[in-house]
């Protein structure tokens, strides 16, 4: 599978990775593609194989079965020469705390065989871009939540990787550091970075994710866009507020020409799947008006991504043992690869 040329190929690629932990199995034959210069966000409960997916495709562990390429290297083969060519940052902050922002940069720069001064001006550049200047001067450990992870991502940056694994990179931060590291995120990639995301956050995978993968139990059971696993839902859906609650035979009667299947009413409201989006809610109104129907609201809703995510995999996500576990083993072999 190893290919050098990655100016038509794929930034990643998988095919049937297999892990197995034991009698269990993390990941079931898992196929992964990543066009450059696009974010793939995977999604799943914990424990589904999030983690060991990365861990797999960044050099951190060898699949027992398939293959894989990054940036058009090998990750078995060509490990160590795809280590120099891609960024981690993971569910942890990997920042020393005994050390300022500014050495924990030189540091990372000096690991990749960068000559001190030259790892000091990256380290200031980095310090620079994630609004980190002033505190490049202190100990990690006097650092917010939202400023480690800022520092965490500068680390990953430092050798410029074309590719960047992000594994559930917001986890725990505030609503504005969120938001500030999704825009980082994105500047990142409109420069030309891939970005393969794992989260639990829906709305940061509808944000940020060119296509989306959902993994359960080890396996991939839904790719496609936002939109296209919307619409594999089940499509729009028109919600009607009654004035009168009494008026819900006369409202649906007069809606079904719409509908996509059968109106459903409940306590004065009227809810349906409509077979075409586009000029539904002029129509309805219509339809409603001419039937002497009286509304208090009228509006059409698109399933999201946590209806996606319940009907593919049936359950919301939960801590588990399994994950408790593999996130102890990445973090102890990431700090295995940076020792």
């Amino acid at each position: 599978m190893r290919s050098t040329d990655t100016s038509t190929g794929p930034a990643i690629a998988a095919q049937g990775l297999v892990k197995s932990y034991g009698d269990v199995r993390a990941l079931d034959g898992v196929d992964l593609e990543v066009q450059p210069g696009t974010v793939l966000g995977v999604l799943g409960p914990n424990g589904a194989g999030k983690t060991t997916t990365i861990r797999v495709l960044t050099t951190l562990l060898e699949p027992d079965e398939g293959t894989a390429c990054v940036a058009g290297l090998d990750v078995v083969a060509d490990a160590t020469e795809l280590r120099a060519r891609i960024g981690l940052a993971g569910q942890y902050a990997a920042v020393d705390e005994n050390l300022s922002g500014v050495e924990n940069l030189v540091m990372v720069g000096r690991l990749y065989g960068e000559r001190r001064a030259a790892a000091k001006r990256r380290a200031h550049e980095l310090l620079e871009r994630f609004d980190l200047v002033e505190a490049g001067g202190r100990i990690a450990r006097t650092y917010s939540g939202g400023m480690r992870r800022r520092l965490d991502l500068a680390a990953a940056l430092v050798a410029r990787p074309p590719v960047l694994f992000l594994d559930e990179p917001t986890t725990g931060l505030d609503p504005r550091s969120r938001l500030d590291l999704w825009e980082t995120i994105e500047d990142l990639v409109a420069e030309g970075t891939t970005v393969l995301l794992t989260t639990q956050y829906l709305d940061e995978a509808d944000r940020l994710a060119d296509r989306i993968a959902v993994i359960d139990r080890g396996r991939v059971i839904a790719e496609g866009t936002a939109d296209e696993l919307k619409t594999r839902v089940g499509g729009d859906r028109l919600v009607i507020d009654l004035v009168h609650p009494e008026a819900e035979f006369a409202a649906i009667s007069a809606l079904r020409p719409l509908a996509a299947d059968e109106p459903a009413a409940l306590n004065g409201s009227v809810r349906m799947m409509v077979r075409e989006r586009s000029g539904v809610i002029m129509e309805a109104a219509r339809l409603l008006d001419r039937a002497g129907v009286r509304v208090d609201h009228l509006t059409i809703d698109r399933p999201s991504l946590d209806d996606v995510f319940l009907a593919l995999t049936g359950r919301a996500a939960e801590p588990d043992e399994l994950q408790a576990a593999d996130d102890e083993r990445a973090t102890d072999e990431t700090l295995e690869v940076a020792a």
